[in-house]
C-alpha cells in the first residue's frame, strides 16, 4: 500500500470521499480490488490492491489525482464518489475533474490567483472569467458568487464557533450548510475541542519558554487547520 501522503488530514484535508461509494461502484461493474488497481495504474498511477481496499473501508483517503483516477477506473463520475452536493468552488472543481491548474489555465488566471480564491473564499475574477469558470463548471455566473460568498460566510461562522461559545452556532450553520442539525452539533463540538488543543499547545510552550520557532509551528499548524475548515466541518457534519 501506497504511504498515506498526509499524516494530519485536519491541516491539508483530502477530497470529500465516501467509502461506501467507492465500493459500491467497484461491485456495480464487477471488478476486483487488484483489478481497479491496475486500470489505475494504465491511468499513470501505481497503487495497490490493498490501497483501493483502504479506500473502501475508510481507513485511508485518496488524494485528488487519486480520486479522479479512481472514478476513471471505476467509470463513475467523481460526484457520486464524493457523495454529496457540491456546495463550494472546490467541490465544483473536484465534480468536473478539473485540477486546479487546469481549470485556471482554461479560464485565463494564473494558477496563483485560482489557488488563493479556493483557499481564501474570494473570487476576483473579471467578467469574463466569470463566466468561464460558470462555463467550466456547468453553472450559471451569479451561482459562481453565490457560492464562492456562501462558502466565505460559512468560514467567518465557523471560526467564530471555534474560537467561543459554539452551542449559538449550530442553527445558523445549519442553515447555511443545509445539514442535518444533530450532525452539524457533533461537528462544532469536535472542532471546538480541536482548536482548543491549539490554544493549549500555544500556552504550555509559553509557560516552558520554548524558542520562537516551536511557537511559530503551532502558529502555523492553527492556520493551515483554519484554512481547511468549511472542509473539515463538511465532513464532520456529514458523520464522515
Amino acid at each position: 500500500m501506497s504511504p498515506n501522503p498526509n499524516p494530519n488530514p485536519h491541516l491539508s484535508p483530502y477530497p470529500p470521499f465516501s467509502p461506501a461509494e467507492a465500493r459500491a461502484a467497484r461491485e456495480r461493474i464487477g471488478l476486483t480490488a487488484h483489478q481497479v488497481a491496475l486500470h489505475m495504474s494504465q491511468l499513470g498511477l501505481d497503487r495497490d490492491s490493498g490501497t483501493v481496499l483502504a479506500w473502501e473501508s475508510g481507513a485511508a483517503a485518496p488524494t485528488e489525482p487519486e480520486l479522479f483516477a479512481l472514478a476513471d477506473a471505476l467509470w463513475c463520475p467523481v460526484a457520486v464518489l464524493m457523495a454529496r452536493r457540491p456546495v463550494t468552488l472546490r467541490e465544483h472543481r473536484l465534480a468536473r475533474q478539473f485540477t486546479p491548474d487546469r481549470l485556471a489555465l482554461r479560464i485565463g488566471m494564473s494558477p496563483q490567483a485560482y489557488a488563493l480564491a479556493e483557499r481564501e473564499h474570494r473570487w476576483s475574477g473579471d467578467d469574463r472569467q466569470t463566466l468561464l469558470l460558470a462555463d467550466a463548471l456547468g453553472v450559471g455566473p451569479e451561482e459562481v458568487r453565490a457560492l464562492v460568498a456562501r462558502t466565505s460566510e460559512l468560514d467567518r461562522l465557523l471560526r467564530q464557533a471555534v474560537e467561543g461559545r459554539w452551542k449559538q452556532y449550530v442553527d445558523p450553520l445549519a442553515r447555511l450548510a443545509e445539514a442535518d442539525r444533530a450532525g452539524v452539533g457533533r461537528a462544532l463540538r469536535t472542532l471546538h475541542q480541536e482548536y482548543a488543543r491549539f490554544n493549549e499547545r500555544y500556552l504550555g510552550h509559553l509557560v516552558a519558554r520554548s524558542g520562537d520557532e516551536r511557537l511559530r509551528e503551532v502558529a502555523a499548524d492553527r492556520a493551515a487547520w483554519l484554512r481547511a475548515l468549511p472542509d473539515r466541518f463538511r465532513r464532520l457534519a456529514a458523520g464522515g
